[in-house]
């Protein structure tokens, strides 16, 4: 079995990558759990409030897609477990999940974690908040930067201090600032080259 994780911010293009993957080398795709819906709901309505069980919504959804992910051969999974764990840092940082929350949430995810079988390759696409949020505006989503944009920054701060300090996952970093590998063909060519040489595909 091959797992790869796409990482990486909103508007980064994960969910392209996953598509392009599944063409090129027949991965089989976990998109991220859909969120409920009168969760969802409370959450925007009172976020403080329903943060932590918004987040344990996530980990548990995500536990389950991981272990539907180990019963195939090869899979690309759009967002890794590692990533809720970078949201759930912003929550805390801005007050959303008090501390003794994250505590609780840190329980949570390393029982999880330490359960599931490490990816073999995370390819973390990087790019710069200012082209994110520019990536975002173009795809008519705008809602997904009503918040201050200082927290596009500090996301992505946290995203890249992750990335980089992470010694347990084999990390493919691409930068992505000025790759289109959905419309450009040789930036799609030098993409699936690039994972390529990166992990020994048993396909």
């Amino acid at each position: 079995m091959t797992t790869i994780n796409i990482a990486g911010v909103v508007g980064v293009g994960k969910s392209s990558l996953c598509k392009i993957l599944k063409e090129e080398l027949k991965l089989q795709i976990f998109h991220e759990p859909f969120v409920d819906s009168q969760l969802l709901k409370n959450y925007y309505k009172d976020p403080k409030k329903y943060s932590l069980a918004m987040q344990i919504y996530f980990i548990s959804k995500r536990f389950e897609m991981y272990k539907k992910a180990e019963q195939s051969k090869n899979v690309c999974i759009d967002r890794g477990i590692e990533e809720d764990k970078i949201f759930a840092q912003m929550l805390n940082q801005q007050g959303m999940l008090e501390d003794f929350e994250f505590e609780i949430y840190n329980d949570v995810y390393n029982n999880f974690y330490k359960s599931l079988k490490p990816a073999d390759l995370i390819i973390y696409l990087q790019i710069s908040p200012q082209n994110a949020i520019k990536r975002i505006i173009k795809r008519g989503r705008d809602y997904e930067i009503k918040k201050n944009k200082q927290y596009w920054y500090d996301l992505n701060e946290k995203y890249e201090n992750y990335f980089r300090n992470n010694k347990t996952n084999k990390i493919l970093t691409i930068n992505v600032d000025n790759v289109d590998f959905v419309k450009n063909k040789k930036d799609k060519e030098f993409i699936i080259k690039t994972i390529k040489s990166s992990l020994d595909l048993t396909f």
